[in-house]
């Protein structure tokens, strides 16, 4: 087989002989876009030579040995790879495949073009080596020689190695061109790489040839072309350029060119327009680098735009702009979701679309969209509403404040102009039969609070009960245990929907109607936010609580601490698992994963796994609380000092009332409220704990049946289940049940495949340390939070103050509190949290989160505990590290860092 094709031979398929770089250029000349000819030294080139030049042992060895983590380390290994590769020799069949196809040209660009690169979620961009105006025989072999080598680079070793992509697996093509001597040269996005947005192109040009600006040497102009316009223009210094020399090799020269534009506007124009042709081509947003020389434009390279987050594949037209907020940084949840947990949330949206008269299913629904392995909640439909965008704006800061900023610079565009007809009067008929009762139901609350908490508790007891009555009924094989889970996901909206909104409404009619009358006094609305200090009936709280109650019965017990300071969490766990603990402590851990083993992170995702699944969470907690032997700050006896002063501030703001017009009256009933909040504002967490312990019978179900399927070799493990769809499920239940054992292996192993292929791409978003809090259909993403840096030097961030007070103290950054245990005191620093975060806050000084607002899951919990939080802080886990010791002002909405000291200890 020959060693070089010439580039018009190539297209996208040839990615494994001709590298990304390569295969690309094949098919930008296929598409007709203007690209210098050349020719291509193919992998197997690199193959043969690494293997008669006894290359691969040397790798091997080097990377083996070298530590990804260390950039010394991976230095070293490079130094040393690439020096064997420059004094090994290349195949005389290849120079005289290289010197004939070489006939043909003299000035030529040697380019890497490496295997693992260029690809839709990788670029690898700038890795290995580049070579301009390479002229002569021997300067092109050379060339091709220190290209190879460049693909053991430190940097792309160490790239390699974080992106899971096994060193042998990847090789390296060579590109060779002819040379265009660029009077001016850059790059090209046909997407607005910072924004996001699609309808933005955007350019960066700068004289002579590109590799000034690709190596950061030159202040380019930048260009921004939108519909067919230049939109945005700002000249760069472009004090110097890189340019050819006429024995070969290039030289740097000054410019100084800040008034000379580099490309006319009608050039860019063109420039912009064969960019969108090149888009087109390959189907997804591209980064271009081109030259201009002698009047004509040249396109080098084209290459997937990987920094931008992907929209939804599907579309709802011109006419709809979507305005997707992110449902996790609602839920507290920035992890992707598993397939499973995403297509049970579209069941239940399309079951509770369906008690409002809609006849949408699971394809016609228009209300969530996923993108990135992640849910997005469109808001088009709402604000185009009178009634809705009213609801949206007023609910939406209390939520997720980071997020309206950018949203009011859409709200003027007319596809998001509300309907001025509103709702029909059958959507209000129906709307006055669902919600009507729940009116009756908020001031029956409001009128006897005691009463109608219990009988409501008692309510969702039953309910709960049945749905496990349910599960023993009819989930006996793993096609029944798929029905069940269809079933109970149909009818739990349906059961529970006016049961649970009218007990939640009431507590929180109850607390924001205490803000309002409050509002207008001196520190009113922070006494307000005092009296849900200490906040009874809330099952998240009470479950931190029974934890911290069962950390006190090991405390106790001599035996049962010894046995915990013995053993990491890790090892705690499975012997709880394995009923090996201690006695006393089996049986005290025992009661309480009983009430709360449902639970877990992320756990409005049926895919995710529980506590009772894995109780390490849980023993890591309880090894952390051991270690609080302060009375004073033992969780009990904070959260009953909180009590105390919600029940202080009460009379406080009574005080304030009587003093100012109408306190006669502003005063009782600043207690009447007050005393209902507090009754009733718990119940707040009470629906989604339902949801999660009817998730926790559905849940076993389909592990039950995960577990016959694995055992008969359709899934590798029971959990795998969480990577297949509810229809899926379904499907793969009627298979294995006309099959039996039996089932030909080609069928399993297509079952096992796809279980494969949906792991790997959730383990890559798993990767993804930031999400949009919003995204906007044109491709904006809104990353950061309602502040960035305050001044002071930069030292103080912003967020929103969402439980009052201040405490200094050493960040720990949390991603995942699976593996992670806070020392008494520390800040916790975290993308979100939802209620399996919370055992965390009972040792936590102060906590900090990049999502939420001010009725937030963490915001609510934290003020509950008396812990100073500030949220929606862009980027803070980012931003803070490990080890930096901060002053969290929850009551300023302000982080300032008190000093860089980092302790690799503490890292968890």
């Amino acid at each position: 087989m020959p060693y070089i094709l010439t580039l018009s031979a190539l297209n996208r398929n040839d990615l494994p002989r001709a590298g990304g770089k390569g295969a690309n250029l094949g098919e930008m000349l296929a598409a007709g876009l203007p690209v210098p000819s050349g020719f291509c030294i193919l992998t197997d080139a690199y193959r043969d030579f690494v293997a008669a030049n006894h290359l691969g042992e040397v790798i091997a060895r080097e990377c083996v040995a070298a530590d990804v983590t260390d950039p010394a380390a991976l230095e070293k290994a490079s130094s040393v790879i690439r020096a064997r590769f420059e004094g090994s020799h290349l195949l005389p069949g290849l120079i005289e495949e290289i010197s004939a196809a070489y006939l043909n040209y003299w000035k030529v660009a040697v380019r890497s073009s490496a295997t693992a690169e260029d690809l839709p979620d990788l670029s690898f961009a700038g890795q290995q080596d580049t070579y301009l105006n390479v002229i002569g025989e021997n300067a092109l072999l050379n060339a091709v020689v220190r290209c190879w080598g460049s693909l053991w680079t430190a940097r792309a070793i160490g790239y390699r190695a974080r992106n899971g992509i096994g060193q042998n697996d990847v090789a390296l093509a060579v590109v060779v061109q002819a040379m265009i001597p660029s009077e001016a040269a850059g790059v090209l996005f046909t997407a607005n790489p910072l924004s996001g947005k699609r309808t933005e192109i955007v350019i960066d040009a700068t004289l002579g040839l590109g590799e000034a600006l690709v190596s950061g040497k030159v202040e380019p102009d930048h260009y921004v072309v939108a519909a067919g316009k230049i939109s945005e223009k700002r000249l760069g210094a472009k004090a110097l350029s890189i340019r050819g020399l006429e024995g070969g090799g290039t030289q740097t020269m000054d410019e100084q060119a800040a008034e000379r534009q580099a490309l006319p506007d009608a050039v860019i124009l063109e420039l912009a327009r064969l960019g969108q042709q090149a888009a087109q081509h390959f189907g997804s947003p591209q980064d271009v680098e081109w030259g201009w020389a002698e009047g004509r434009l040249w396109l080098v390279q084209s290459r997937p735009v990987t920094s931008l987050f992907p929209l939804p594949e599907h579309h709802r037209g011109p006419d709809h702009l979507m305005v997707l907020m992110n449902f996790g940084a609602v839920q507290g949840v920035m992890a992707p979701i598993t397939p499973l947990g995403r297509d049970v949330f579209f069941k239940i949206v399309v079951s509770m679309a369906h008690l409002f008269g809609s006849d949408w299913n699971a394809e016609t629904q228009t209300l969530v969209y996923e993108a990135a392995e992640r849910l997005f909640i469109d808001l088009n439909g709402a604000l185009r509403h009178p009634t809705g965008r009213k609801i949206t704006l007023a609910f939406l800061p209390a939520v997720e404040p980071g997020s309206m900023g950018v949203l009011k610079t859409y709200l003027d565009d007319p596809r998001l102009a509300p309907h001025e007809s509103g709702w029909k009067l059958g959507t209000r008929l129906r709307l006055l039969r669902i919600l009507g009762p729940n009116v009756l139901r908020v001031i029956a609350n409001l009128l006897f609070p005691a009463a109608r908490r219990r009988h409501f508790q008692n309510r969702i007891e039953q309910v709960v009960r049945d749905f496990q009555q349910e599960r023993q009924r009819m989930a006996h094989t793993p096609v029944e245990a798929v029905a069940f889970v269809e079933h109970a996901l149909w009818s739990m909206p349906q059961r529970m929907f006016l049961r649970l909104v009218g007990a939640v409404v009431s507590g929180q009619v109850a607390f924001q109607g205490l803000r309002r009358l409050v509002g207008g006094l001196p520190g009113g609305d922070h006494l307000a936010l005092e009296v849900m200090r200490g906040l009874p009936h809330n099952v998240t709280t009470e479950m931190d609580l029974a934890l911290w109650q069962t950390a006190r019965a090991i405390q106790q017990d001599a035996e049962g601490r010894a046995y915990f300071e013995a053993h990491p969490a890790q090892a705690l766990a499975a012997a709880y698992q394995g009923d090996e603990m201690p006695p006393a402590v089996q049986a005290t851990v025992e009661k309480f994963m009983r009430l709360y083993g449902v639970r877990g992170v992320g756990e409005v995702d049926l895919g995710r796994k529980r506590w009772r699944e894995d109780p390490t969470p849980v023993m890591q907690s309880l090894s952390s609380y051991l270690q609080i032997d302060q009375t004073d700050a033992a969780p009990d006896a904070v959260f009953a000092r909180g009590a105390v002063a919600a029940q202080a501030a009460v009379k406080e703001l009574q005080a304030k009332l009587r003093a100012v017009k109408g306190g006669w009256w502003k005063a009782p009933l600043a207690g009447w409220l007050a005393q209902r909040a507090r009754e009733l504002a718990g119940l707040r967490e009470t629906p989604k704990f339902t949801i999660i312990r009817i998730y926790g019978e559905m849940r076993g179900a389909l592990l039950d049946a995960g577990t016959a399927w694995a055992a008969a070799g359709w899934l590798e493990r029971a959990g795998d289940i969480q990577f297949l769809r509810l229809a899926e499920l379904a499907r793969l239940g009627k298979e294995t049940a006309a099959q039996a054992e039996d089932g030909t292996e080609a069928a399993k192993a297509d079952w096992r495949n796809l279980v494969a292929e949906r792991r790997s791409r959730y383990a890559h978003e798993q990767q993804r340390r930031q999400a949009p809090r919003l995204l906007i259909g044109d491709g904006t993403a809104v990353y950061e939070g309602v502040g960035g840096y305050a001044r002071d030097g930069d030292k103080v961030l912003l967020g929103s103050p969402v439980s009052s007070g201040q405490v200094e103290g050493r960040v720990h950054v949390v991603l995942d509190p699976y593996g992670a245990q806070l020392l008494p005191g520390e800040i916790l620093v975290c993308p979100g949290t939802d209620p399996a975060w919370t055992p965390l806050f009972l040792s936590a000084g102060g906590l900090v989160m990049e999502v939420g607002g001010l009725m937030t899951h963490g915001s609510v919990v934290a003020r509950e505990y008396g812990i100073p939080a500030v949220v929606g802080v862009g980027q803070a886990t980012l931003r803070l590290r490990t080890g930096m010791r901060v002053r969290v002002d929850g009551s300023a909405g302000t982080v300032a860092i008190l000093d860089e000291v980092e302790d690799a200890s503490a890292t968890g």
